[in-house]
C-alpha cells in the first residue's frame, strides 16, 4: 500500500480561483460523492463509482474554468499526471499487497489461524483478549480490513447465542487493528504515505508503538470488567495450510524488505521492489506447479463433478479488491482537482499557521471517524505544511486511530458491520466511543510524553 513522494506544484502553477462559483460547485460535487461513500452500507453502492464520477467531473469543470483563464491545456495536462504519478505507484504497491494477502488466504493461512482459535476454548473474557492482541499485531503486516475480517469469522463462530459479548470483542478488534497499522510504515496507507513523502523515516515510525498500544488498552481494560464470565463450547473446526502456504508468507516478508531496501540503500520507489517482489511469487507457483503441488483437495462443481482448484497467480491478481484501488483514484483525483484550484492552501494557512499544527493535527484525527482518514492525509499531504517530524508523527498516529471513534470511521468497522448481521451496528459501537476517545486521548498524551 504506498504512494510516491507529494511533489507539490511551485506557487504559480495553482489556479488559486477558490472564490469562482465553478470552484464552489466542485466542492459540492465532492462533497455529494463522499455522502454516497458515507452510505454506501445503505445504498448498496460501491464506494469507488461516485467518486470516480466526481474526479471526472470536478476536473472537467476545472478545464472549463483554467480554459477561461487562459491556462493552456499543457499546463493542465501537468497537473493532472501529477495525480496520476502518485495513482500509479500507490496502485502498483496496492496490488501486490492485495495479490499476497489472497494467495496467503487462498492457501488458507488464515482459515488455519481461525481454527486453532476457535478448537484452543479459550474463555469469553481470554478470547475478548487474544483477538485483540492478534488484531493489533496482525494488522501492520496484513491490512486492517483483513485483519478485522479474521478475527470477526473467530468472534461470530463461538459467540453464537452471546450478543453483547460479540459487540464488544468486534469494537475491541476494530479499535486493535487501527492501533496496530499506526506504528508500521506498512501498517495503514496513511503511514505508506507519510513514508513516502519523507515526512518520516522509515524506523521513526516505530517510535509510535507505546502510544498505539495505550490506544488500544485503555479501552479494551474498561470493556474488559463488562465482558460476561463463562467459556463458550470448543468447536470441532479443522483447517490446515495448504501446501505452499508457508512458502508464500516467507516471500511476502522477503518482499516487504525488498520494497524497504529499495527505497533506503538504492533511492528507487519502493514499489518497485513490491513488483520484483510479485514476480517471486509468479516464479516460486510456477515451481510448485511444475511439482504439481499447488492444486488443493477436489472440490465439487455443478454439473461438471470434481474438478481440482489450482493457485494461478493471475486468478489471485483478477481478485484483488478493485473497489478499493478505483476508490483511490477517485479520491486521488477528486482532492487533487481540490488542490489545484487553490483550496488547501487556504485550509493550510487557515489552520495549520492560524490555529497552530498540534490542535490541527489532533481535529484531523476526530474528523477522520466521519470522513475517511485517506483523503483527509492526502489533503494534508497536499498542504505539505511546515512540520518537524514530531508532528508528522502526531498526525500519523491521530489519522491512524481517529477511525475507532465510530465504526464508520474505518474500513475495519464498516466490513464487521456488513458481516455481524445485526450484533455490530453504528449504535452499539457509539455507546462505547466515550471509553475509545479515552484512548485516542491517552495516546496523544504518550506521544507528547515519549517523543516529545
Amino acid at each position: 500500500m504506498f504512494a510516491l513522494p507529494q511533489t507539490s506544484f511551485a506557487a504559480e502553477e495553482l489556479l488559486r480561483m477558490t472564490t469562482h462559483p465553478i470552484a464552489w460547485l466542485c466542492i459540492v460535487v465532492f462533497t455529494l460523492a463522499y455522502i454516497a461513500v458515507m452510505a454506501e452500507e445503505k445504498l448498496h453502492l460501491k464506494k469507488s463509482k461516485p467518486v470516480i464520477l466526481a474526479a471526472g467531473i470536478i476536473w472537467a469543470l476545472i478545464a472549463w474554468l483554467a480554459t477561461g483563464q487562459g491556462v493552456s491545456h499543457e499546463s493542465l495536462s501537468i497537473a493532472v499526471m501529477h495525480d496520476l504519478e502518485e495513482y500509479s505507484a500507490m496502485f502498483l504497491f496496492l496490488l501486490v499487497a492485495m495479490t499476497y494477502i489472497n494467495a496467503m488466504e487462498e492457501r488458507q493461512v488464515f482459515d488455519s489461524l481461525r481454527s486453532w482459535l476457535i478448537r484452543k476454548g479459550f474463555s469469553y473474557r481470554q478470547l475478548f483478549w487474544v483477538t485483540g492482541v492478534l488484531a493489533f499485531f496482525i494488522s501492520p503486516i496484513a491490512d486492517n480490513l483483513t485483519t478485522a475480517l479474521l478475527m470477526g469469522a473467530v468472534i461470530m463462530s463461538v459467540g453464537q447465542g452471546r450478543p453483547a459479548f460479540v459487540t464488544m470483542a468486534m469494537i475491541n478488534v476494530v479499535v486493535a487493528a487501527n492501533a496496530g497499522g499506526a506504528f508500521s510504515p506498512f501498517g495503514d496507507i496513511t503511514t505508506l504515505m507519510v513514508w513516502q513523502a519523507d515526512k518520516v523515516e522509515f524506523f521513526q515510525f516505530f517510535s509510535l508503538f507505546l502510544p498505539s498500544v495505550v490506544n488500544f488498552i485503555v479501552p479494551a481494560t474498561i470493556m474488559n470488567f463488562f465482558i460476561e464470565k463463562g467459556r463458550p463450547a470448543a468447536l470441532d473446526d479443522h483447517s490446515g495450510i495448504r501446501r505452499g502456504g508457508i512458502g508464500i508468507c516467507i516471500l511476502f516478508l522477503v518482499t516487504i524488505v525488498l520494497a524497504v531496501s529499495f527505497e533506503n540503500f538504492f533511492g528507487l520507489p519502493p514499489f518497485m521492489g513490491m513488483m520484483t517482489g510479485l514476480s517471486l511469487l509468479m516464479f516460486y507457483t510456477y515451481f510448485l506447479q511444475l511439482r504439481g503441488l499447488t492444486s488443493s483437495r477436489p472440490i465439487p462443481v455443478m454439473g461438471e463433478g470434481k474438478k481440482e482448484e489450482d493457485l494461478d497467480i493471475f486468478k489471485r491478481v483478477a481478485h484483488a479488491e478493485w473497489d478499493t484501488l478505483l476508490f483511490f483514484f477517485g479520491v486521488i483525483f477528486s482532492v487533487g482537482g481540490l488542490r489545484y484550484l487553490g483550496y488547501l492552501e487556504v485550509i493550510s494557512e487557515t489552520m495549520y499557521t492560524g490555529v497552530g499544527p498540534t490542535w490541527t493535527n489532533i481535529a484531523a484525527g476526530v474528523f477522520s471517524a466521519v470522513v475517511d482518514n485517506i483523503p483527509v492525509m492526502f489533503a494534508i499531504l497536499g498542504m505539505s505544511p511546515e512540520m518537524d517530524v514530531f508532528q508528522w508523527l502526531l498526525i500519523t498516529l491521530t489519522a491512524g486511530v481517529g477511525g475507532s471513534l465510530l465504526s464508520v470511521g474505518s474500513a475495519a468497522g464498516v466490513a464487521l458491520m456488513g458481516t455481524a448481521k445485526g450484533r455490530y451496528t453504528f449504535l452499539s459501537h457509539l455507546r462505547w466511543s466515550w471509553a475509545i476517545a479515552l484512548g485516542y486521548a491517552a495516546s496523544i498524551a504518550t506521544h507528547f510524553l515519549v517523543n516529545g
